[in-house]
């Protein structure tokens, strides 16, 4: 299952100022659940103008009761008390002579179960608009796509794959083993995927208020 966010709007604010907060937006006091942000690989083109940031966000959080009944600890790597840690990486690319700036922003984790990429494009208007000194102009995308249908589409077709062999083998009359499944077998494929995605789109509409279906 795939979803997709998108949207457009405007900050009251140049393009240098915009890019600026964006890069110091964590860690602030507003923003406890980011633990800690750290710069992987930073370095400046002298030709294009153009400076690469590459950053690791740690993010930490509480999952919600629903996830921890439909999902292992294993799994979403969570403590006792459903308390788990988010890598993000987020990838920047700021050009100074044209004005603008593009990220893009996906979790190192989850992977299995969830995949989120979101990209930002920050762009100084058009000269002649008589607004450049004071708006920035934003697009935005978030992509969800979820994979736990997929897990268990594999898991059901490799059970029946298992059950025909041990049918073929025993048809003369042995009695045919039972064919173990594991924590999968206990889901409810709709169940689950509606669970996990409801919970991850709602934050994800909560993260960007101004996105749209």
């Amino acid at each position: 299952m795939v979803k997709f966010y998108s949207n457009t709007y405007s900050y009251d604010y140049n393009f240098p100022a915009v890019s600026l907060a964006y890069f110091l937006r964590y860690p602030n006091p507003y923003s406890r659940h980011v633990a800690s942000t750290d710069t992987i690989e930073r370095y400046f083109d002298p030709d294009t103008q153009r400076l690469t940031t590459v950053r690791l966000h740690v993010k930490q959080s509480r999952l919600p009761p629903a996830v921890l009944k439909v999902l292992p600890k294993s799994a979403v790597g969570s403590d006792e008390n459903g308390r788990a840690q988010s890598f993000i990486l987020e990838k920047s690319v700021v050009d100074v002579r044209q004005g603008w700036m593009e990220t893009e922003s996906k979790n190192l984790d989850w992977n299995n179960v969830l995949s989120v990429i979101e990209r930002h494009t920050f762009r100084r208007p058009e000269e002649g608009l008589g607004t450049a000194d004071h708006r920035t102009d934003v697009e935005v995308s978030v992509t969800l796509k979820s994979r736990i249908g997929e897990q268990l589409r594999k898991k059901r077709q490799r059970w029946g794959d298992q059950a025909t062999a041990s049918s073929v083998a025993g048809a003369g009359g042995e009695e045919e083993p039972v064919v173990k499944q594991g924590w999968f077998s206990s889901w409810s494929s709709g169940a689950v995927r509606a669970a996990v995605e409801s919970i991850s789109l709602q934050r994800t509409e909560r993260s960007q208020p101004k996105a749209q279906l």
